[in-house]
This record gives structure tokens, sequence and C-alpha cells, in this order.
């Protein structure tokens, strides 16, 4: 005998967080952004009962008011603002003072939305580095069980940089209980043609498919410093770090650098980096971006005018910015 609806959908959604999560992301698509039930069940992959009771359940325990109202550190109207602004599929700001916990905050945040997907996805893609290394740490035990999680881009350094930010595919995969699918090949390679070469290998096609095919891709969003990740993992100097920022330059999106009208500034640098190429991202029904802090503005920036992420998990600061710079 199956279980009563009401039951199973107590049970994915029994952690109070979560199920206050869903609450918020339903609430803003009926009241702010004025969909239809119909379309939040088509848009959130929940039935129309589950999108029902759940707007009901908003008004009933106060998150719904005369203005939506998150029982958690998040800030609804910046987040509305931005969706409408960018044609965000969803933003997640979290109200964060302290720089230090910020990462915490927001890294958080999005593992809980990433365990909220429905219908959950059996293939997701992921980057790697410090700020999905962190957002590991927040997955939910058993989050997606079976699924197969690929890497995005190479992931070899060719400098130790003490903890490793390159598993991050494994650490998502092992708090889900599923499987990861890694791409053994470095970044950014010496020359085109070995890029190319690499392409061509049956496994290195593979995996590629693989992360063309995932219809979720999260990453994050690299700054343009010293304390880049590329940087300390050997990818890049500082002397092509001045030359890149010369040209444009505003941070990198899985290794390939970009200007503020979202375009590669260094054709023959991108030619010889491997992994998803951008424009991917906008096909996916996913682009979870996951970033905190000003050394990122400019990034992110470019990033969502240019249409390369549909989902925003961020700080108040970021999204004020991001607000402020597209209005002038």
């Amino acid at each position: 005998m199956s279980a009563h609806p009401e039951e199973t959908f107590a049970t994915r959604l029994s952690a109070d967080s979560q199920r206050d999560d869903l609450m918020v992301q339903v609430a803003k698509l009926y009241y702010d952004l004025e969909k239809t039930q119909s379309d939040i069940s088509r848009e959130t992959g929940l039935t129309r009962w589950q999108v029902s009771r759940l707007l009901r359940e908003a008004r009933d325990c106060g998150v719904v008011r005369i203005d939506i109202v998150a029982r958690s550190a998040r800030l609804p109207q910046l987040e509305v603002a931005l969706q409408r602004r960018f044609g965000l599929r969803e933003a997640l700001v979290l109200d964060v003072e302290d720089a230090d916990t910020a990462l915490n905050v927001v890294t958080q945040a999005a593992a809980r939305y990433l365990c909220n997907l429905q219908p959950m996805p059996a293939l997701i893609g992921v980057s790697w580095g410090r700020t999905l290394t962190k957002m590991a740490q927040w997955l939910v035990p058993r989050w997606n069980e079976g699924v197969n999680v690929v890497l995005l881009n190479g992931a070899i350094n060719t400098r130790s940089m003490g903890e490793s930010s390159h598993n991050v595919a494994e650490r998502f995969a092992q708090a889900a209980r599923g499987q990861a699918t890694l791409l053994p090949v470095p970044a950014i390679l010496g020359h085109v043609h070995t890029r190319e070469a690499l392409e061509q290998d049956p496994v290195i096609a593979q995996v590629l498919r693989l992360g063309q095919q995932a219809p979720v891709a999260c990453f994050s969003l690299g700054e343009l410093s010293d304390h880049s990740v590329l940087m300390e993992s050997g990818y890049i100097d500082r002397p092509l770090l001045e030359e890149l920022e010369r040209l444009g330059a505003v941070g990198d999106i899985m290794g390939r650098f970009i200007g503020m009208d979202g375009e590669p500034v260094m054709p023959e640098l991108d030619a010889r980096t491997l992994g998803l190429p951008l424009a991917a991202l906008r096909d996916k029904a996913w682009s979870i971006a996951v970033c905190v802090g000003a050394q990122k503005h400019r990034i992110v920036h470019a990033s969502v005018k240019a249409g390369y992420v549909n989902v925003l998990a961020t700080d108040a600061a970021t999204a004020r910015y991001l607000l402020e710079q597209d209005h002038e």
C-alpha cells in the first residue's frame, strides 16, 4: 500500500530549515512574481497539492503577512529585486554583517537549496574550489542517493595547496551516497593542440558529454587577484594576471576569464582551457553560482548580465551592488 501523499511530503521535508526555504521560494513566486500555482508546480517540480499546502502553511505560520518574511537570515525583498532585474530563477540573499562568517552562511543556504530541488536530478555538474568545498560540508546526508556528480572542468593542479579544494565532486557524491565522475586533466593546458587531443580521447569525451547533459551546474566565481585559486594552483602567474587585468578581465568562471560583456578577454588562453563551455551554462535548468565578498562583485555582475547564472546565492552587500550598478 502506498503512503498517503501528506505523509510522504512531511517525511521529505522533515528538516525545518529545508521546509522554510521551500515556503519562501513558493511564496515569492506566488505573491511577488505573480505566478499561478500551476506555473509554480512546473517550475519547482512540486505537485499543485504540495504548492497549495506550502502557501497555506506559509500564511498560517507567519512567513507570509503583507510582505514575505523568511525565518532566517534571508532577505526576500532583495531576492525578488534581483530576480526581476536579471531574470533569475531564484536568488538566495543572506543578511551577513560579519565577512568572516559570510561564506559559511551563504554556502549553507546554497546547500539547502540544492538538496530541495524537485524533481531531484540524477546527474549534477560541479566545479571545484574553496567555496564549493565549504558548500559540500552543509549537504544533508543522503541528500540524493545514487546521484552522479560530474566534474565540469579540469582539476589536476601543478602546485600543492595544502588542504585540497579539487575533490569537490567526490565530497558532493559521498554526502549523497552517489558516485563521482572525474575529469582527470589540468584546468588550463600549455598548448591548444593538447586540449584538442584530450577532448578526442573517448574517456575524456564521455566526461565532457556528461557535463553538457547535466541539468544542474553548481559553481563559484573566481576573483582576479593573488588570492585566485588558479594562481594558488599554479595555472596562472603574476605577469599573466596583470595582462588579464589590462585586457579588462573581471574574474573567471571555471577557468575562463571574462570581461564585463561576459566574453573571454584572452581567446588564446580560453582555447587552452578544458571544461564546460560558458555558453552551455545558459542552457542549464539550474545554473547555480555561489559567491560572497566585495572582491567578486564585478565577476558576479558580468556573469548574471551575460545569462550564465539563473540561481544566485550571495550576501546582501553583493546583491545591493548588483542592483546599484545595473541601475546606473
